[in-house]
């Protein structure tokens, strides 16, 4: 007979997005009971795992394609989005620092400039117009722009050495850009949580069917290493489980699940594990996407530091998949197939048959195919230095529109039951990031009745500061706030 339990919140995932959400809660209502399930036999080893993303604090800071340009102006709106929604993070993390729940923030954040470097006039005329429209706002004030050969030379020597003297090139750069490893920061949350009272971890196991009954969902899982069966009664769930987030959403059938669909990406990494060359490059270094490339494999030279081990890595070469996880099945994309988004997923297909082709040409792209693309930012880079890592596999959103047919997004959404009762994050880039900012939004959109009170907000202005303001507007709150990240977090350290 299966067991049967009740929690007040059940996390399914466990990646950055559920364990964040737990966090927000736990300080939020140390009385509400809540449940984390991940079906595998360790947290963080999806997309939040440090090998499976670029560990990028994404701020709009050097990633080009948040600031598209139509008819010679620069529309930096998304940028100034993601920046804030960044910050948002930043506030959080630099509050558990604080109060003792996370650790040194070495062991998940370094400070890592962030730079973007072009070549070609065209483009180096495109990042000057850049640095001009971002550097007005406050957000970006502190962007410097150079195309200056000894400055570059200081910024990033590698890219710069072997390079044809000739070459019109550009940069900018913000001192004080971030490397986050994911995997790490999820794992001291759910280290602390799983000390707490009133907080389950629950690993191994698969959900299998979500069902509503009364006020509460019945969710039935089973155990993966003895089949065991149990069900969850819980008032509230949360799908955060990264690809798996879309087959979890439409078991649940809620009308708001209707018309979504999913396009998966796979992706890989060349890394460099030389000492001494990391040393040489302490930036992440980002470039132009290709032609017809989908915005998350912007090609970028990366210092990376994960488990406190320093690398550099280059990437992403991205590829076209079925799967919906790295630990998932080719059979994912077909059995995400309904009636109610096949239209969409069919019309999102066939209008985008050239990013379809640009993924199929990556997989079988050569090894020099790949050095090549690494040689366009670091000309002086040595084959027999460099080895292929799989990164961790990102399904986008395929939406219905108006008109029924299907649009393909390139960002992160939230979809939530009409009655709050249900609530999954779907996408990928910017993704964990902007895990704070995205919460909020869950518990803003799922718990009205607590924020309708003054307490949840009261505490939730004491994580983050900024809650309920803009720092897109604010000037002297922006200060504030990010001077206090900075020092906290050690970011200031890259200022210098």
């Amino acid at each position: 007979m299966a067991i049967t339990e009740e929690t007040d919140v059940l996390l399914v995932g466990g990646g950055v997005m559920s364990t964040t959400l737990g966090m927000m809660l736990r300080q939020l209502d140390p009385q509400l009971k809540i449940t984390q399930v991940e079906r595998l036999d360790h947290v963080a080893h999806e997309s939040t795992d440090g090998w499976n993303n670029a560990g990028t604090g994404h701020a709009g800071y050097c990633e080009l394609n948040y600031t598209p340009e139509e008819n010679g102006q620069i529309s930096i709106q998304r940028a100034l989005e993601i920046n804030q929604s960044f910050e948002v993070s930043l506030q959080l993390w630099s509050y558990l620092v604080e109060q003792g729940i996370l650790p040194a923030p070495e062991r998940f954040i370094n400070p890592t400039p962030h730079q973007s470097f072009v070549w070609g006039e065209k483009d180096v005329g495109y990042l000057r117009r850049r640095h001009a429209a971002l550097s007005q706002h406050h957000l970006f004030r502190d962007m410097t722009f150079t195309d200056d050969p000894r400055t570059l030379e200081e910024w990033m020597p590698l890219v710069v050495q072997g390079r044809d003297p000739m070459q019109p090139v550009a940069a900018t750069r913000v001192p004080y850009g971030a490397d986050v490893d994911f995997g790490s920061l999820t794992r001291h949350m759910v280290t602390w949580l799983t000390e707490q009272p009133n907080y389950e971890l629950m690993l191994s196991n698969d959900v299998k069917a979500l069902k509503k009954k009364g006020d509460k969902w019945r969710v039935s899982m089973r155990q993966r290493h003895n089949g065991e069966e149990r069900s969850i009664n819980a008032r509230f769930v949360f799908l955060g489980a990264g690809g798996g987030a879309l087959p979890l959403l439409q078991k649940s059938n809620i009308t708001e699940s209707h018309g979504y669909g999913g396009f998966p990406v796979s992706g890989q990494w060349l890394v460099c594990e030389r000492a001494d060359l990391a040393a040489q490059h302490h930036s992440k270094v980002y470039g132009k996407a290709p032609l017809g490339a989908p915005p998350m494999s912007v090609p970028h030279l990366d210092t990376r530091i994960i488990n406190g081990e320093s690398a550099l890595l280059f990437g992403p070469f991205a590829g076209f998949t079925t799967k919906f996880q790295k630990e998932g099945s080719y059979l994912d994309l077909f059995s995400s197939l309904r009636s109610n988004n096949i239209r969409p997923m069919m019309s999102a297909g066939i209008s985008n048959m050239e990013l379809t082709r640009y993924l199929i040409g990556e997989v079988f792209q050569s090894p020099e195919a790949r050095m090549r693309a690494v040689r366009n930012f670091y000309p002086d880079a040595k084959e027999g230095e460099w080895r292929l890592q799989q990164a961790g596999k990102r399904v986008q959103i395929v939406k219905k529109n108006a008109e029924g047919r299907g649009k393909l997004e390139f960002g992160t959404e939230v979809v939530a039951a009409h009655d709050g009762s249900l609530a999954a994050l779907l996408g990928a880039s910017p993704g964990a990031s902007t895990a704070a900012h995205a919460m909020i939004d869950v518990i803003k959109r799922c718990f009205p009745r607590e924020m309708a009170g003054t307490e949840w907000p009261e505490r939730l202005k004491t994580m983050i500061p900024s809650f309920g303001e803009s720092l897109i507007d604010d000037e002297a709150l922006l200060k504030k706030v990010r001077s206090r990240n900075l020092r906290v977090l050690g970011l200031d350290k890259g200022q210098h």
